[in-house]
């Protein structure tokens, strides 16, 4: 290559500006087609939709939010946040059998999956510290294991070594937890604390009040020692290491507070729904967050609130669209289920494959522009020595 020529060949264009943004905007704008295609299809009423889409913002948002700081840490999408949704599940089973109801009820079922949450972060990071540039698939295989102890505990330890006195949420061979567990009593408390009605939509102001505080705090937190910090290490391990900064420890800190703040969204996913499925609930929270971070636009290294609330409203209205649609066009409203199901996966595999071919994209164009750089260093230094 000849210095002063284009680094890009004739097959090889420079990427437009409307190019990237489009690559880069794939999966929301996929997204916004589906559910433009789908909502007059399903025939649904626009209050119906936007009072549904409130509901589902206000149950959700917090569990997403909870993925951000991982991500900001560059340690991917955390996968291991069921962790926290578990110990999340287990203050309330708790709470529920000493028949503490309401907001009281709420507020001490988070202040228990608290500690619990910060032993299962800890432990998870430190096992992600011993899987560098394998997160995301360890924090995966790690919610299956815990997911096996957690079984353990409310099948055969609740009741028989844990003391759970109301047989109402005990199995009635006299130990393990019900497959169902009510919450009745503290369901939607916290969404009716403070509520308006406008033109028939329910909005929880005081769920979206605290949405907001968590949004405050992501933003603080990263102009503070700590945030900068992660976001050094997310950025690059060995200079961040060199500039004194304890990497293992501040990867360690990211998971942990992600495992707290799923453990609450949890809480608060669970008080909307009325009921707690004792061992299924946190099976799928981490793959339909997640599945909606990117659909916001979020990638495994760069994810901002905005993507949180974007992917919230996308991935939900095609959630509740989707059945209605697949009823009417194929007269079965199971292929609406297999639809969401099947975009649910597919979302993330069509992420995590633009991601690793964004990476070696830019990786091949530095290393073009570093032997255009190299071949027009010799051209120099080959014409000084001609003179």
């Amino acid at each position: 290559m000849k210095a002063g020529s284009n680094k890009y060949t004739t097959s090889e264009k420079k990427p437009t500006a409307i190019g990237m943004i489009l690559r880069q905007a794939s999966v929301p704008l996929m997204f916004i087609i589906i559910c433009a295609f789908c909502i007059p299809i399903a025939g649904l009423s626009p209050s119906y939709l936007a009072n549904e889409i409130v509901t589902r913002m206000g149950r959700n948002s917090f569990l997403i939010l909870s993925l951000l700081i991982p991500i900001m840490a560059g340690m991917g999408l955390n996968f291991g946040m069921t962790l926290g949704a578990m110990a999340g599940e287990i203050g309330l089973i708790l709470v529920s059998d000493w028949q503490i109801v309401g907001i009281p009820g709420m507020v001490l079922a988070a202040i228990i999956s608290i500690p619990i949450s910060i032993l299962l972060g800890i432990f998870c990071g430190k096992i992600l510290n011993k899987a560098k540039g394998r997160e995301m698939i360890t924090s995966y295989i790690m919610s299956f294991f815990i997911n096996g102890i957690y079984q353990l505990v409310v099948l055969y330890l609740m009741g028989s070594v844990i003391p759970i006195k109301h047989s109402s949420i005990k199995l009635p061979r006299g130990y393990g937890i019900r497959n169902t567990v009510s919450l009745l009593r503290m369901r939607q408390k916290l969404d009716n604390l403070i509520a308006i009605n406008v033109s028939g939509i329910k909005i929880p102001v005081m769920t979206f009040i605290i949405i907001g505080i968590l949004c405050l705090f992501i933003i603080w937190f990263r102009k503070t020692k700590l945030g900068q910090d992660m976001r050094a290490v997310g950025q690059d391990m060995e200079v961040a290491r060199d500039a004194g900064i304890d990497v293992e420890r501040t990867r360690i800190i990211s998971i942990v507070m992600s495992t707290v703040l799923a453990g609450i969204g949890m809480i608060i996913y669970l008080q909307n729904m009325g009921n707690i499925a004792t061992y299924s609930s946190h099976s799928q929270i981490g793959m339909f967050c997640i599945a909606a971070l990117l659909v916001g636009g979020a990638s495994v290294d760069r994810a901002s609130i905005g993507n949180v609330f974007l992917g919230v409203i996308l991935f939900h209205t095609m959630f509740i669209v989707a059945p209605r649609a697949g009823a009417y066009i194929t007269g079965d409203s199971m292929i609406g289920e297999y639809f969401r199901v099947f975009v649910s996966y597919a979302v993330i595999t069509v992420a995590l494959v633009m991601y690793e071919t964004n990476k070696r994209r830019a990786k091949s164009e530095s290393s073009r522009e570093l032997r255009a750089q190299q071949d027009a260093d010799e051209a120099r230094a080959a014409g000084k020595g001609n003179v």
